[in-house]
């Protein structure tokens, strides 16, 4: 895999693949870019270019004691961006992705890019008054402890057995189970507790470009609620449920997951086309 770099001091690893539209896919806690396979061979039929992402202690990336918290992970997505000097990008941001997606546009603005699809992630995970969308059972009286041992799920939503035959298939493709971290490593149990904390929601309000937040029917750890609250007020945000899904939902429903994305895509392209050097239309096409 290829790497750059950080500012800090960190080597990021990434695949980059395909030409058109750059798609940048950010997995979310513990899990790997290569998970993003399945994902990665539609964008690639579609003719668009796919990135996938492994943030710092996941996948190959390196592993430091520093920067495990939401703002550090942003930078380094900007970083990435900066790096492969992407403009009219389009971030796919999973889970924890969604929101390492936020804390990118927090700091850096939206400039590079085109559009956001946010994958199951609310972007309060603390219930208060208000706002009940959080993860389940995740509330002021417990703000400092829940976490402190790694993601406990709180039961209910889609049974593993359910998910088994999406996943062998994409055991299948990889050739091998994704590599997932532990969860419970010391390194990154503070980016966890870090990211339990955040509130995203001024920043999703305040987001200019085409946005999909996308929430799984039978999410584990937190109503799918959560995506149609996440938009309200958004000037160009959507939300959509996808049915017999879980929390992973490319992993679930990976045909539905790539027709929705491929959709949003070229809802997209209509509005920004592309261009190469040479000024002809450089986009994904279906």
């Amino acid at each position: 895999m290829p790497t750059f770099r950080t500012t800090d001091d960190v080597t990021l690893a990434y695949t980059d693949e395909g030409e058109g539209r750059p798609v940048v896919l950010v997995h979310g806690y513990t899990a790997p870019a290569t998970a993003w396979v399945l994902t990665v061979d539609a964008l690639l039929d579609a003719g668009y270019r796919a990135i996938a992402f492994d943030r710092r202690a996941h996948g190959e990336s390196e592993t430091p004691a520093h920067g495990q918290r939401m703002a550090r992970h942003g930078r380094d997505l900007g970083e990435l961006l900066a790096h492969l000097d992407l403009e009219g990008a389009v971030v796919v941001g999973a889970s924890m992705g969604g929101n390492t997606l936020w804390a990118y546009v927090d700091q850096f603005g939206p400039a590079r890019l085109a559009g956001a699809v946010i994958v199951d992630q609310t972007p309060k995970m603390l219930n208060a008054h208000g706002w009940e969308h959080g993860f389940y059972g995740y509330e002021a009286t417990n703000a400092g402890t829940l976490f402190a041992k790694g993601v406990s799920v709180p039961g209910g939503g889609r049974t593993v057995d359910r998910s088994g035959p999406a996943v062998l298939r994409l055991v299948e493709r990889l050739g091998a189970p994704p590599a997932f971290r532990d969860p419970t490593a010391p390194e990154t149990l503070p980016l966890l507790a870090d990211h339990a904390l955040q509130d995203w929601r001024d920043v999703v309000r305040r987001f200019p470009l085409p946005l999909l937040m996308l929430a799984g029917r039978e999410s584990q750890i937190w109503p799918c609620s959560h995506a149609e609250a996440a938009v309200a007020g958004s000037p160009r945000g959507r939300a959509l449920v996808i049915e017999d899904a879980g929390h992973a939902i490319s992993f679930d429903q990976p045909d539905r997951f790539n027709d929705v994305l491929l959709d949003f895509l070229a809802e997209v392209d209509a509005e920004l086309p592309r261009t190469d050097p040479t000024g002809h239309e450089a986009v994904g096409t279906r």
